[in-house]
């Protein structure tokens, strides 16, 4: 069965279609009006393998707050429609990535359990959670995990270990993510029905 989602979200602050196919080949096209994002969601297509599609327009005039918070909105609502009765998957998913000088780590990253939880921590946030990269600011980063988390109903916890450079802790940030969601979403044969001992997620 294809495990596919389209999403789309209409507020009075943002417009959002997304499609996403969990079993792809990491194909992206991706059109948010805020080009370093549109970076940060082609990488995370990549490395998950997922197929995504994004187009998205929003209040960027206010700035890219909302745009960026409502599209890890939707993408967390197409994880969920896609995994559909989450029959047979791995559940859990964790990675280390490095980034230059950046370590970043998803720790039980990705645990589909229905209790959605963010954790995020990096010793350096207070220093480049405000540093603009073209019209995206980097404390917009965890907006877009927590909205993720929420609707995708996702135990997630990210760590970055250290880094300096912002552009390396965020692009860290995303492809630890992709690698994370890769895992958690895979079939594995040897599980059968549910991943859970309560028999329901």
């Amino acid at each position: 069965m294809k495990r596919s989602a389209k999403i789309q979200r209409h507020t009075a602050e943002t417009q959002i279609t997304l499609a996403l196919n969990i079993d792809g080949a990491g194909k992206a096209k991706v059109a948010t009006g805020v080009p370093f994002f549109d970076h940060m969601l082609t990488l995370l297509a990549k490395h998950s393998l997922c197929d995504l599609t994004v187009k998205a327009t929003g209040d960027l005039d206010v700035d890219a707050h909302h745009l960026v918070e409502d599209v890890g909105i939707a993408l967390g609502q197409a994880v969920v429609q896609a995994l559909g009765d989450k029959q047979g998957i791995r559940r859990y998913g964790w990675s280390l990535v490095p980034m230059d000088e950046t370590l970043a780590q998803c720790r039980v990253a990705l645990d589909f359990s229905n209790r959605p939880y963010l954790v995020f921590t990096c010793k350096v946030w207070k220093d480049i959670a405000n540093v603009e990269l073209g019209n995206y600011r980097v404390g917009l980063t965890k907006e877009f995990l927590q909205g993720f988390a929420n609707e995708a109903r996702c135990n997630l916890h990210v760590d970055v270990l250290r880094g300096e450079e912002p552009h390396h802790v965020v692009e860290a940030v995303f492809k630890s993510l992709a690698k994370a969601l890769d895992l958690a979403c895979q079939r594995d044969p040897r599980v059968k029905g549910l991943p859970s001992t309560k028999g329901k997620l």
